[in-house]
């Protein structure tokens, strides 16, 4: 199976990140062979046609996709992990075109065991690439980045918060199908007969979500490492669940309708999209429920994301 091999620092430095690249990267994954993450079925089908068209008048780009997208490998120099957190998509695509042509090649030729096609070996190799990577987040991505950004950094407050509570293992245990962590510095990315991998002291490891449909991992060699998983959250903006008459009646319908909604963690302007509130409003209700104890919040990227307490959860579910 695939294991990375981690020393005590680099585990104690992992962090969850968000790369609008990787989003980018897993939306040409989905073109490519057809299938959506979860609750992603009408975007694809929203999407597809164009793409379809774009590889059917440039046959060039659609060799690199076959060659670059491979069933059990993807090529190194399109998943390398950002550099810093907070990178924008033009940020990290910057570090694709600074790939050397003949790197990106080898990289070509390990994901198709050797057999990658002569004519993809061109100067520009990067640069069209880069290109086509461009096309998908200002086709597909980007107009809808501001909200699954939301989501993503929900996930990882979620996330960050099992690993204040559980550990290492609560917080990547259900990450992606055949992830685990197995303790003594030892984290199976996949069920794979690979040889371990061993993450140097120094390395930098990140865990990336995006609405891939199963994931992948990626680096840059004795720098960078990510595990790019499936982002739990994904699915449109839930319903709310029934809000109990008692807790209506104990904190007014407003706050206890906020309370319910927060099974997820959520910011200010996704509570006031999901309850149509105004954002005064809500603002009002919120710091309430943070005096009370009920709900905390924590900075993550450019928002400020609230969720439950066990006290909040218990007077949401008392049984």
């Amino acid at each position: 199976m695939g294991v990375w091999l981690l020393g005590a620092d680099v585990l104690a430095r992992g962090r969850f990140v968000v790369s609008p690249l990787a989003e980018t990267m897993q939306s040409l994954i989905a073109f490519h062979r057809e299938s959506p993450g979860p609750g992603r079925g009408a975007w694809l089908a929203r999407h597809l046609p164009a793409y379809r068209a774009l590889v059917s008048a440039d046959p060039w780009t659609a060799t690199l996709v076959r060659a670059a997208i491979r069933p059990r490998w993807l090529a190194d120099f399109l998943v390398v992990p950002p550099a810093e957190t907070g990178m924008t998509f033009e940020e990290e695509l910057r570090e694709v075109r600074r790939t050397p042509a003949a790197e990106a090649f080898a990289d070509l030729a390990v994901a198709t065991n050797g057999a990658a096609p002569p004519e993809l070996d061109v100067p520009d190799l990067p640069e069209r690439a880069a290109r086509l990577l461009e096309w998908v987040w200002e086709t597909a991505v980007r107009p809808e980045w501001p909200r699954l950004r939301r989501v993503f950094e929900a996930d990882i407050v979620a996330r960050t918060q099992r690993l204040s509570t559980g550990g290492w293992a609560a917080a990547l245990g259900d990450m992606r199908t055949g992830m685990a962590w197995l303790g003594d510095g030892r984290l199976q990315i996949n069920t794979l007969d690979n040889p371990p991998r061993t993450i140097h002291a120094g390395a930098q490891l990140m865990f990336i979500p995006t609405t891939a449909k199963y994931g992948c991992v990626g680096w840059q060699e004795h720098e960078r490492y990510a595990v790019i998983y499936p982002c739990a959250g994904l699915l449109a903006e839930p319903a709310a669940a029934a809000t109990p008459e008692a807790l209506r009646r104990l904190l007014g319908p407003a706050r206890a309708e906020i309370l319910v909604r927060l099974d997820a963690p959520a910011s200010t302007t996704q509570l006031v999209a999901l309850t149509g509130r105004a954002l005064g409003s809500v603002g009002d209700h919120l710091k309430v429920l943070l005096d009370a104890r009920l709900i905390r919040r924590r900075r993550t990227g450019r928002s400020v994301l609230y969720y439950r307490t066990p006290l909040g959860d218990r007077l949401v579910r008392p049984h």
